[in-house]
């Protein structure tokens, strides 16, 4: 989230990076990927040049399939109509959680209503493929709040869920937080119960569990996650961006300022070569 005064040359720096990787890149992409944050926070307009920018540089197959991120607040129609026109044919909506409470706890702020009013807009538009993520293991939920949610997830109908056991990252809000004492992770036994109940439920409902955190009705799982998962090959652009070539791990500059006022394709800060045993592992 940032000021809406730098959100154009951001999208114009996104531009010469794009420009620059389309002139290096041979090989059509089976996949593209864009979040990591919430897009759609761009102005429609910006969003709209960004998308065309994508299909303007890049070498895209023609079965690639094309996912945006969006949270419920941002869905307006305006948005939804310029996902469509640029060629999005898959959106996965940030719900984490329909109880005002939990939502509070992880500091999301949407109303959880405009999780089905954004689901609304993005089939009127014409986007049929939607993930829908939740969070589980919130500290104060219950497995009855989680059972909630689950249904609250398929009466909506997507065609996959994923579903991501809470993590006290280092350096976020909640993991400082927890270093005060002013909140408690859950228990780890009620956690795994959650999970269980995850699982029991999703494939009840028909969808396959593909993966340790995500589920899809049969042929719908997601590309962009197959890709991580089988430890394939993935290039990334724009600030703190992870990439995966050739067995070489590497991560863009992180500050928004910084990577603005950069030159050349996106720096680089960390880079990685995993060792056999390391990627086996994984």
């Amino acid at each position: 989230v940032d000021t809406q005064d730098r959100q154009e040359v951001f999208v114009e720096r996104m531009d010469q990076d794009l420009r620059m990787l389309g002139a290096r890149c041979d090989a059509p992409l089976s996949a593209v990927f864009i979040g990591g944050g919430t897009p759609t926070l761009l102005r429609p307009e910006l969003l709209r040049r960004l998308l065309d920018s994508v299909s303007r540089h890049l070498p895209l197959a023609s079965t690639c399939e094309w996912t945006v991120e969006a949270n419920p607040e941002t869905v307006s129609e305006e948005i939804a109509d310029a996902l469509v026109q640029g060629g999005v044919g898959r959106v996965s909506i940030g719900c984490q959680s329909f109880d005002p409470r939990h939502l509070e706890t992880l500091e999301r702020h949407h109303d959880p209503e405009n999780v089905g009013r954004s689901v609304g807009r993005l089939r009127s538009a014409g986007i049929g493929r939607l993930n829908l993520d939740l969070i589980f293991g919130i500290p104060g939920s219950t497995l009855d709040d989680l059972a909630r949610d689950l249904d609250r997830v398929l009466e909506l109908e997507p065609d996959h869920v994923s579903c991501y056991g809470l993590v006290f990252e280092p350096g976020t809000p909640l993991a400082e937080k927890q270093r005060l004492g002013r909140i408690e992770p859950i228990d780890q036994d009620i956690e795994a119960s959650m999970y269980d109940l995850v699982r029991r439920r999703l494939s009840e409902a028909g969808f396959e569990h593909y993966e340790i955190s995500n589920w899809a009705r049969p042929g719908e799982a997601c590309r962009h996650n197959l890709i991580y998962w089988n430890l394939g090959q993935w290039v990334a652009l724009g600030p703190a961006g992870a990439g995966n070539l050739n067995g070489v791990r590497y991560r863009n500059l992180p500050r928004l300022d910084d990577w603005i006022d950069s030159d050349g394709p996106s720096p680089v800060v960390d880079v990685d070569r995993p060792d056999r045993k390391t990627a086996i592992g994984e």
